[in-house]
Order: C-alpha cells, then sequence, then structure tokens
C-alpha cells in the first residue's frame, strides 16, 4: 500500500538493493511490506545488521504479521495508515501489532490520519510501546500552500497535506502538537512525553538519548504548563 508515494517508486524485495543501501551509508531503521515475495530473508539480513525493522505500507494479513515479528520485525510504521484495514475475522497488522507485546507501534497524531476512538484504542491496548511519529513533510509549520513531496505536488489547505486526488500526503505536526494531541486525548503529560523520547529511543536501541540521567546525550526540550517549547538544549548547548 503505497499511501501518497508514487507507483514508480515501490520495489520488490530485493537483497541485492538492500546490500547496496546498507553498504552506502549507515542505516538505523527500514520499513517494508512483510507480505511481498523476499520479505522474510531482508527481515533476517537487516536484523543481523543491527538494523530496526518495521512492518508497514502494506496489506499483509495478521499471520504474515506475526510472521515476521517471529523473525525480528519489532515495530510497525504509522499504525493504520496504508495497510490492510482491520476486521472482525482478519486483524490484518494492525490488529497483530496491537495483540503482540513485543510489538512496538507508531501513530500519526495529527486530529486527521486516526479518529480520536481510534487513538484511544490503541493508547489503551499498547500502553508503554506506543511511539509518537510526525510523518511531518516540508511544509510543516510553514502554512496552507503548495509544496513538493518528493516528486508528488502536495496542496495543504486548513493544515492538512493531500495530493491533487485528496489522498492524505503525511502531515504538518509537529512533534510537540502531537504531545499536546495525546493530552488532549486523556493521556498524562509523564507517558505523553515518553512516547516521543523514551519509547523511540527504545525502538531503534538508543539507551542514550530519550531519557534524562548522568550518561545520556543532553539533548532536550524544556516546556511550560501547556506544553509549548520554552527552551531547546543540543549537545548541552541551548540552541537559538
Amino acid at each position: 500500500r503505497l499511501g501518497t508515494h508514487p507507483l514508480s517508486a515501490r520495489r520488490d524485495p530485493d537483497r541485492a538493493l538492500l546490500e547496496r543501501l546498507l553498504g552506502a551509508g549507515r542505516v538505523r531503521h527500514v520499513t517494508l511490506a512483510p507480505e511481498l515475495p523476499g520479505a522474510h530473508d531482508l527481515i533476517e539480513l537487516l536484523r543481523a545488521r543491527g538494523v530496526v525493522v518495521s512492518c508497514g505500507h502494506s496489506n499483509a494479513t495478521a499471520e504474515e504479521a506475526h510472521s515476521a515479528f517471529a523473525r525480528g520485525a519489532r515495530t510497525v510504521t504509522h499504525l493504520f495508515n496504508a495497510m490492510r484495514p482491520f476486521s472482525a475475522r482478519e486483524p490484518g497488522l494492525a490488529g497483530a501489532a496491537l495483540a503482540s507485546r513485543e510489538v512496538s507501534v507508531q501513530v500519526i497524531l495529527d486530529g486527521v490520519h486516526l479518529a480520536d476512538d481510534t487513538a484511544r484504542l490503541v493508547w489503551q491496548a499498547a500502553a508503554g510501546r506506543v511511539a509518537l511519529v510526525t510523518d511531518a513533510i516540508a511544509g510543516a509549520g510553514l502554512g496552507d500552500g503548495s509544496y513538493r513531496l518528493a516528486s508528488v505536488d502536495v496542496e495543504i489547505a486548513d493544515g492538512v497535506a493531500r495530493r491533487g486526488d485528496s489522498v492524505l500526503a503525511g502531515s504538518t505536526v509537529t512533534m510537540i502538537e502531537a504531545v499536546r494531541n495525546l493530552v488532549a486525548l486523556g493521556a498524562s503529560e509523564a507517558s505523553a512525553l515518553a512516547a516521543a523520547s523514551e519509547v523511540p529511543a527504545r525502538i531503534i536501541g538508543r539507551g542514550d538519548v530519550g531519557r534524562l540521567e548522568p550518561g545520556a546525550e543532553a539533548d532536550l526540550v524544556v516546556v511550560d504548563d501547556a506544553l509549548e517549547l520554552t527552551r531547546v538544549v543540543v549537545a548541552g548547548d541551548d540552541v537559538d
């Protein structure tokens, strides 16, 4: 399931291509559709290289998803978006992820990609393993107007990014806005902030970020009581 990505950008699992990409630079996280022929081979290769494997942009059944989890896939990219819909007799990738305690789920909380009740359901079903992601495009924070997402023309209207055929094209939400949205849905501030920091860090195996403790990276933000940013610190230094 391509979402807003053009058909020309689609690639079937290709070990030679993946080897070339891994050899070209540092790769931390890869999303793939686990139901495609050859996907299991790529999952095993990626895990052997220390790369986090996420399932997404996928039409996988629950059975196919569980098979990928058994091989080492440990997270799901923007749950419920660009994947097989959940149904009573076929919960698909989304249902399999929510039922698997070892799998973390990533969600876009912009008020558009997920209905509020869907977001609450995910939060309650996957407590402690929900990671906030923005899926933000270049137009985030720049207001309504026309933008480009790679080769795709995107129009942002009322803060919502869409292609010309009305398909959602990423989001314009910022991470702190996603945190505020999660709190508005009933999450505690502490757990919402963890979903934007500690849980994502755990997904990518970074114990040195996402937490405030001696020895951790001094990259942090300071917020006020309204969860508005008041200070940004990178490597211990304030950023204007």
